[in-house]
């Protein structure tokens, strides 16, 4: 089963470095699970918000620069929040990355903050500028 990303998902990779943009577009092509672009490049006033709800811990996201995406999968049609659907998805996004050859670190990895639809490109190899 391919993954169709629809125009909102494609228009929240806009501004996203074409790497992982490259990375989400081949994990929809061979993905068995539905999924959708949460969250790509984001404003410092919408980071400031997320920081303030709770949702996010640093005024140094990737988001900012366009280094992170969050994404979601999709059951009927609507964004689930069904932990064991993030790790299924996980598995397709790194076979996507590996397939890529783009390092990719994932958010569900964390210690400290579990962040299942966060994925960044890694500072070692991304520095903030594009």
């Amino acid at each position: 089963m391919t993954i169709i990303l629809g125009q909102r998902s494609l228009s929240r990779l806009e501004g996203v470095h074409p790497d992982l943009v490259r990375v989400v577009k081949k994990a929809a092509a061979v993905s068995d699970l539905d999924f959708t672009v949460l969250e790509g490049l984001r404003t410092t006033d919408r980071q400031v918000q997320l920081v303030r709800q709770g949702a996010s811990r640093t005024m140094n996201s990737r988001h900012l620069t366009g280094h992170a995406v969050d994404l979601a999968p999709m059951i009927d049609g609507k964004v689930s929040w069904d932990w064991p659907l993030y790790h299924r998805l996980a598995k397709i996004v790194k076979a996507a990355a590996a397939n890529e050859k783009v390092p990719l670190v994932w958010g569900g990895d964390w210690r400290a903050f579990k962040d299942g639809p966060h994925w960044e490109l890694p500072w070692k190899f991304y520095p903030k500028e594009k």
